[in-house]
């Protein structure tokens, strides 16, 4: 199979091919070519603006069924939904499972799209990327679009990540993307889906490209969305219009009032630890308890060490392979360079036979792997790797809000009215959750990392006879 590119909605052959397997085979875009795409922007965006935002709403849910289950048009071939699971698990290693849970978030996504945009915008009317303008509380109120392209580079671990630039287009944004290497399918599917349901095949820009090509198209489009390692954090940095998603070091804060209750929620931990194979920002990456950390930590070690590698395609498979082992055996090496340091222990080894890098079904795997620091500051004790990885430390209640950094989701164990206030007022908190509710959960009326709807439009002061506006 071979994967041309998509600019803006026309198939285009590059002479750059890039083999990913026997089997598969990407055109590749250079940065020229994303520049010259970007100077006809102004047609896709027209192209989308004729249509009300209230149809584009109809067709992106139409789209989602067409994702699910339709024959859908992929480079030189068409791909159902078995052959999409089975090509994508075979890239990235993710079981089948998996990928089909991953679907089905982005199911929800667009079958769930007015729910989505009302939690961007806090309820406003669909209108508002019509005619920029709608009542909110007896108030007019004027918003515009802050760009005319989105620009995405994907990553490869987590499919359902798709759903974040998807309302883009109902918002009337034209959406250039670049697929991660290992998964040239989910957003290529998705754009097909999408072109079928009726949106304007001009709308959507698909360039397999380069790492300097992926820094053309995020500088390039009047806004972008980045996901990456905190090195990717640093590289984008300076520029304000490109949204980085980088390593979330979610965690679990248990409560005095809720320590004593723990073997009540070991299953909440299990799951924020090891759900999605352990690969998403929103997996849990630190528990801090204040207290009982060991008697906890040998509980959920113990259970941890039960999810064991299975081949891909076993209906009870959780953990992912690695599509590259030397990333496996990187990972691995620094946690047992970094456990050499005093202060942090494997608590997973006692449970499990063998090491934690394991060769099993033709693939490489990292079991799962819990380590008790007795140091808030080891190395250990904030980080995030791509498998169920999590550090449980010990302290006091008092000093978690002071000590846990910048932090995607929190999910806070407790029912204090003193401690609830602390944690809604600070700063280092994207998500809340108040509860024993797992990191992993998702609302779509919530958007869980930053506001798309903020991020490309803005507010404009309005006055006068607005009733010339319509």
């Amino acid at each position: 199979m071979q994967i041309p590119i998509l600019r803006l909605g026309e198939t285009y052959e590059s002479a750059d091919l890039v083999t990913l397997n026997e089997n598969l085979v990407t055109h590749t875009a250079n940065p020229g070519l994303i520049r010259r795409d970007l100077l006809n922007i102004g047609k896709a965006k027209a192209a989308l603006d004729a249509i009300p935002a209230e149809t584009l709403a109809d067709y992106c849910e139409k789209a989602a069924e067409l994702f699910m289950s339709a024959e859908l048009p992929c480079g030189d071939s068409t791909q159902g939904p078995g052959d999409y699971v089975e090509s994508l698990s075979a890239l990235t290693r993710l079981p089948h499972t998996l990928v089909r849970m991953n679907m089905s978030k982005v199911h929800a996504a667009m079958s769930q799209i007015r729910t989505v945009i009302g939690g961007l915008t806090r309820g406003m009317p669909l209108e508002i990327f019509d005619k920029g303008i709608t009542s909110v509380g007896g108030l007019e109120v004027n918003y515009y679009p802050a760009t005319n392209s989105l620009g995405v580079s994907l990553p490869s671990n987590a499919p359902a990540v798709n759903s974040l630039w998807l309302p883009a287009l109902v918002m009337k944004i034209p959406v250039l993307l670049k697929p991660g290497r290992e998964d040239p399918f989910t957003p290529l599917r998705i754009v097909q889906a999408m072109i079928q349901a009726g949106f304007p095949k001009e709308a959507f820009g698909y360039y397999p490209t380069t790492h300097e090509g992926g820094d053309t198209l995020l500088t390039s489009c009047g806004a972008g969305i980045s996901f990456g390692s905190d090195v990717t954090v640093r590289k984008y940095a300076p520029f304000k219009n490109i949204q980085v998603h980088g390593t979330g070091r979610s965690k679990i804060l248990i409560g005095e009032d809720y320590i004593d209750r723990w073997e009540e929620y070991l299953d909440v931990l299990v799951t924020s630890i090891s759900a999605n194979g352990g690969r998403s920002c929103i997996n849990t990456s630190a528990i801090l308890v204040p207290s009982r950390r060991d008697e906890i930590a040998e509980a959920l070690a113990a259970r941890l060490a039960e999810i064991q590698p299975l081949a891909r395609d076993d209906s009870n498979a959780l953990l992912c392979g690695f599509a590259n082992t030397a990333l496996a055996d990187g990972i691995d090496g620094m946690i047992e360079g970094l456990l050499e340091e005093e202060g942090a222990r494997d608590v997973t080894a006692g449970h499990r036979e063998g090491g934690r890098k394991v060769e099993a079904f033709d693939q490489t795997y990292l079991c799962p792997t819990l380590i008790a620091c007795d140091d808030k500051d080891h190395a250990l004790a904030n980080t995030e790797f791509m498998f169920p990885y999590a550090s449980i430390v010990e302290m006091p209640q008092s000093e978690m809000l002071a000590n846990i950094g910048e932090t995607l989701v929190v999910s806070a164990f407790t029912e204090n009215k003193d401690w609830i206030q602390d944690l809604m007022l600070s700063p280092d908190i994207e998500r809340l959750n108040i509860g024993p509710f797992p990191t992993n959960r998702v609302q779509w009326e919530q958007p869980h990392e930053g506001n798309l709807f903020e991020f490309l439009y803005r507010r404009r002061a309005i006055q006068g006879d607005l009733s010339v506006a319509g």
